[in-house]
């Protein structure tokens, strides 16, 4: 499923939340802006809002993720990211060296990674997978570098 397309006050009101400036201004900030950091949404806030505490935006991130309006991912070595693109499994790749996030579907059907031979008790909702490599911009740069 993606949010992107809609009005972010009527994902808010689907949630339950309040529709407030701040949280109105994050989630268009996440879905202008795919796989941003806090610090990345932030800024963009203040862009339209103006004064804006980091700590509102990261509350404002945290109720949105909790309510199923926003996903976070947290790739090896990165801070959290946030998109709006959710309910979907889907997967991501990632450069080594500008560290781009690209989304990757999943494959169609029954998500082939939600399925183990031990879960350990545990109810699984959600698989992620990242891919790790090289983007074409990076590696066109690394060529003209050697």
């Amino acid at each position: 499923m993606h949010t992107n397309g809609t009005d972010p006050r009527e994902w808010l009101r689907a949630a339950g939340l309040r529709v407030t400036a701040p949280r109105v201004a994050v989630l268009e900030a996440v879905a202008t802006r795919p796989h941003s950091d806090a610090d990345r949404v932030a800024a963009t806030v203040r862009e339209s809002l103006g004064s804006v505490s980091t700590q509102a935006v990261y509350d404002v991130l945290r109720a949105c993720v909790h309510a199923g309006i926003l996903r976070r991912i947290e790739p090896a070595g990165s801070a959290a990211l946030y998109e709006t693109r959710i309910g979907d499994n889907h997967h991501h790749l990632v450069c080594r060296s500008c560290d781009t996030v690209v989304d990757i579907d999943c494959v169609v059907g029954a998500a082939p990674c939600l399925e183990l031979e031990d879960d350990h008790g545990f109810v699984i909702d959600e698989a992620e997978v990242v891919f790790w490599g090289l983007c074409s911009k990076c590696r066109s740069h690394q060529r003209i570098s050697s």
